[in-house]
């Protein structure tokens, strides 16, 4: 770059090659847009989900690395980054339903998730109807003609009901329809849907895929070449597409996942176990507890029950907005995952779209509340609940 001047210069650093060695974590590609010499290849590249880089909109290789990553862990052909969890539900789903289809879901859903299901029937006339997640007998009755897919949650949102994924993706292959199933609760720490025989699995790596509550972010993982590539070239046309920092950030956090899943399932339990013996608290959701629906199914299907659970108040939403504002340690704020733990009450906020007809189909009460368990020392995090409840 000696020949131009210094202005030109400027805006063209040097980038040294790395050889001989390569860096430990990975890098952060913070560019739009890569450079080619050839336009051959240029174009090539922009109609393939494996060719060279092209443009942050396409993929990165940050966030190519990523994908790379969680594929490996859920054992997929592929998978595509998003800007957020509900960008990745959403690029699956527009992606693979058109006007006229029909869809089934599982009753139990997180709330986003169940308010867009409302608006591709409102504004796309996609019909969906709701079963069990654990009845393959329901499923089947639910199919008809026009019927593409089959919604799932691995562990739901926020009662923790455990899908029968054997059965219920078992009943879909045999009917023709793809299943694709949610599996940010569990993450492929406790159970990978693929070899279930899912077709899309679906996270939100804000949560446990980061792990530190400073991501917002999204992943679809498919079981088949075909139809990731099919998704990728929807995606890249939406536009949901993921931010290198935050694939970056995300990186990061997977490294410990695994340490981190083992500390919120047994901080869950310490936790659950003596919430279910409060005179305060009239039933604990947790798949974990023997007097949980799910209880049998999740001993047979996870290593792990989870870190995330609700509990009723005997006091209803005034006993619920007296408890989540006399706690000192945990913390009334959204989301889930961080190594810190968070509480809501789902029925005004993350489940606050749904009717009062389909909070109680979901079994929401004006006094359940979540609790998304971190990594605190459990005697501490029990102390400050005990006190709030107190």
């Amino acid at each position: 770059m000696s020949e131009f001047r210094p202005e030109t210069r400027a805006v063209h650093p040097p980038q040294p090659a790395v050889e001989g060695s390569r860096p430990i974590s990975v890098p952060i590609y913070q560019t739009s847009g890569f450079v080619f010499d050839d336009p051959a290849v240029m174009a090539t590249s922009m109609g393939r989900p494996d060719g060279a880089f092209v443009y942050g909109r396409y993929t990165n290789p940050t966030v190519r690395s990523l994908e790379l990553a969680v594929s490996g862990l859920e054992g997929g052909a592929g998978a595509v980054a998003t800007g957020s969890g509900m960008g990745a539900i959403n690029t699956v789903l527009l992606a693979l339903l058109k006007p006229g289809d029909h869809m089934v879901a599982q009753r139990s859903l997180y709330g986003g998730t169940a308010a867009m299901l409302n608006e591709l029937t409102g504004r796309f006339g996609i019909a969906v109807t709701y079963v069990p997640e654990n009845d393959p007998a329901a499923l089947r009755a639910a199919v008809r003609p026009e019927t593409r897919l089959v919604y799932l949650e691995t562990i739901s949102n926020p009662m923790t009901l455990v899908a029968d994924l054997p059965g219920m993706c078992a009943a879909a292959r045999e009917l023709g329809i793809l299943s694709v199933v949610d599996n940010t609760f569990a993450t492929a720490m406790l159970c990978r849907p693929l070899e279930h025989g899912a077709d899309v699995v679906v996270h939100s790596t804000t949560k446990y895929l980061s792990g530190h509550t400073d991501v917002v972010g999204g992943l679809a993982v498919f079981a088949d070449a075909a139809l990731y590539e099919k998704v990728w070239h929807f995606s890249i046309e939406l536009g949901a597409s993921a931010d290198p920092f935050a694939a970056w950030l995300t990186l990061r956090g997977l490294q410990t996942l695994g340490l981190r899943m083992e500390r919120h399932c047994s901080n869950a339990r310490h936790l659950a176990v003596r919430l279910a013996e409060h005179p305060a608290v009239t039933a604990v959701h947790w798949p974990g507890l023997a007097s949980h629906p799910s209880y049998e199914l999740a001993g047979k299907l996870l290593p792990g029950f989870g870190g995330v659970f609700a509990f009723d108040l005997a006091g209803g939403r005034a006993a619920g907005e007296k408890f989540m504002s006399s706690v000192r340690l945990a913390l009334l704020a959204p989301s889930l995952g961080g190594v810190e733990t968070l509480i809501l009450h789902p029925a005004t906020t993350s489940h606050r779209s749904l009717s009062p007809e389909e909070l109680a189909r979901s079994g929401i009460g004006e006094g359940t509340v979540r609790i998304a368990v971190g990594i605190e020392h459990p005697e501490d995090l029990w102390s400050d609940i005990a006190q709030a409840l107190a």
